[in-house]
């Protein structure tokens, strides 16, 4: 599948107090277009301290007994923690659904896990996704207006609700690379990801099928389209394959938030981007019931079925 090289996913700067908005939203329709992500400077969040904090909330999370991680559980299939397997036995995750509202990671999140509650904790979680989802926004709005969408922005922003979601890769303890999560394309509008510890092994597929490692700082954060805005533009942007890929002593931490459609809301190509070059791609659909259909067909054995957006809902 190619091989890891020296090139940098682009890097674009949210961070200046006017931001020049007709440049920035430039570079990123031509980083999307060329690498379906990039690499983004956005000194507004996390601060030191909340940085620290969430640092230690995760550790202190995943260090958990196995019983109390597996009461995180939600109702769509694939939120809820994800223990190791043997398909990737260094990666467990754990997910916030709502993460931008209080009293939902209060009751569906902190409250589970630490039953006699833990108020800081709940409110770190939420202030890290309320400030991270103003870049999710910024982002979103710069694709609408590139696109000439402008009429949908309403409707488009208020589609969707956050979900954040804890990773840790256990150490390999060894030099040679292993596998830490599998080559996969996001299922929602659009992944924001940030590495909690100076542990890399984030790698994205460039269009050639090379593998570029994402050397990230605490000042940034790494922008990744997934297969629900693929689909909701039609193919004028693509989801990007993506991986982990560990080596070393120590155990990897990394955060992402996760713009997802809300249930019953179906994700649908606006008609200015439907045309004879470009044919329809997908059919309308519910993302929740996307979900569904993936974490049925991963418990099913015998056949196998594809587990992608086009075979659910190609046109």
């Amino acid at each position: 599948m190619g091989s890891r090289n020296t090139l940098r996913l682009p890097v674009i700067d949210f961070s200046t107090q006017e931001l020049e908005w007709d440049l920035v939203k430039g570079q990123v329709r031509e980083a999307l277009e060329e690498y379906g992500a990039f690499e983004a400077l956005f000194d507004k969040v996390p601060n030191l301290e909340l940085w620290q904090a969430i640092f230690g909330t995760f550790e202190e999370i995943f260090d958990l007994p196995l019983e109390i991680k597996r009461r995180n559980v939600y109702r769509k299939s694939s939120l809820g923690y994800i223990g190791q397997s043997p398909v990737v036995p260094l990666y467990e995750s754990i997910a916030v659904d709502r993460a931008n509202v209080l009293e939902k990671v209060d009751q569906g999140f902190t409250n589970i896990l630490f039953p006699e509650g833990n108020p800081t904790l709940s409110k770190n979680i939420q202030s890290f996704t309320e400030q991270v989802a103003k870049l999710d926004e910024i982002i979103r709005r710069m694709i609408l207006e590139s696109f000439g969408l402008e009429k949908y922005m309403d409707e488009h922003l208020n589609s969707t609700t956050y979900t954040l979601r804890g990773f840790k890769y256990t150490s390999p303890k060894t030099t040679e690379s292993k596998v830490g999560l599998i080559p996969h394309q996001d299922k929602n509008m659009i992944s924001i990801l940030y590495q909690l510890n100076e542990v890399d092994g984030l790698e994205i597929q460039t269009k050639d099928g090379e593998w570029i490692s994402v050397k990230a700082s605490p000042e940034s954060f790494i922008v990744v389209i997934g297969e629900s805005l693929h689909a909701w533009l039609n193919g004028r942007l693509s989801a990007v394959y993506h991986r982990v890929m560990m080596t070393g002593d120590k155990a990897r931490y990394s955060l992402g938030l996760f713009s997802v459609a809300k249930d019953g809301y179906l994700v649908k190509a606006p008609e200015e981007m439907v045309d004879e070059e470009h044919p329809l791609l997908y059919k309308p659909f519910d993302f929740a019931k996307f979900l569904e259909y993936l974490g049925n067909n991963r418990k099913q054995g015998g056949q196998k079925v594809e587990l992608t957006l086009k075979a659910y809902c190609g046109a």
